[in-house]
């Protein structure tokens, strides 16, 4: 079964997704991916991969995925969040990481954790 990877990124993040994403391009192709509305168009056209988008953050993209988390379609969640920018639908942003707390899914808010992640989930997919 493909890994089921959920991308956000906030405004001031997105060129960090971008980066972190062409590392891992290869892996993250055999991946079944989901993301945001805009972090998913600049997925899809500045790197190629294959993307289900939902809408942006602030119109429900956030709980669109979270959604999707509780019914046990999505393995793992990379969400570059921006901790110096406040946001609109900060209530969104809490319960999807509340709902990857609650499930138990591997959430990864920085760049750090998204390699930590990133590279344990395409190590296990090498390996089996």
């Amino acid at each position: 079964m493909k890994t089921r990877i959920a991308l956000i990124a906030h405004d001031k993040k997105k060129d960090d997704m971008i980066a972190l994403a062409a590392e891992y391009k290869d892996f993250l192709a055999t991946c079944t991916l989901t993301a945001t509305g805009t972090t998913g168009g600049r997925l899809i056209n500045e790197l190629g991969l294959t993307v289900d988008r939902k809408h942006s953050g602030p119109f429900g993209g956030d709980l669109q995925i979270g959604s999707m988390l509780v019914e046990g379609g999505i393995d793992c969640v990379i969400f570059l969040r921006d901790p110096m920018t406040p946001q609109p639908h900060e209530p969104d942003i809490n319960a999807l990481v509340r709902a990857c707390d609650v499930h138990n899914t591997p959430c990864a808010t920085n760049v750090s954790s998204a390699h930590l992640v990133l590279s344990q989930l395409q190590l296990r997919a090498a390996t089996a």
